[in-house]
């Protein structure tokens, strides 16, 4: 995979969020934490949705493309799969710096 990894200064104790990252950044999933988004969804299920689209813990993940205005959605590779997600959601996924 070609692409820039964030830089490792400044970062949070628990990491970043996938929703945080520009395009051509990769990182690797350290786990999904859904109170640091508000959704109409009930508790537990968009960490379900996270899950069943395989942002689990140690999953690798690149930004492919931001939609044009507003960077929102984004297009992302989850291992070998493509997906799109809004930022809002994409914030529930903590990541770190790709290996």
């Amino acid at each position: 995979m070609s692409g820039q990894s964030f830089p490792e200064t400044g970062q949070r104790p628990g990491g970043r969020h996938l929703g945080e990252l520009r395009k051509g950044q990769r990182a690797r999933v350290t786990g999904v934490d859904e109170t640091a988004v508000v959704t109409s969804l009930p508790e537990g299920e968009l960490e379900r949705r996270m899950i069943e689209m395989g942002l689990v813990e140690g999953s690798h993940v690149e930004v492919l493309h931001e939609a044009f205005p507003g960077r929102d959605p984004i297009a992302i590779r989850v291992n070998e799969h493509t997906l799109a997600l809004r930022r809002a959601e994409a914030r529930a996924v903590l990541v770190a710096p790709a290996a």
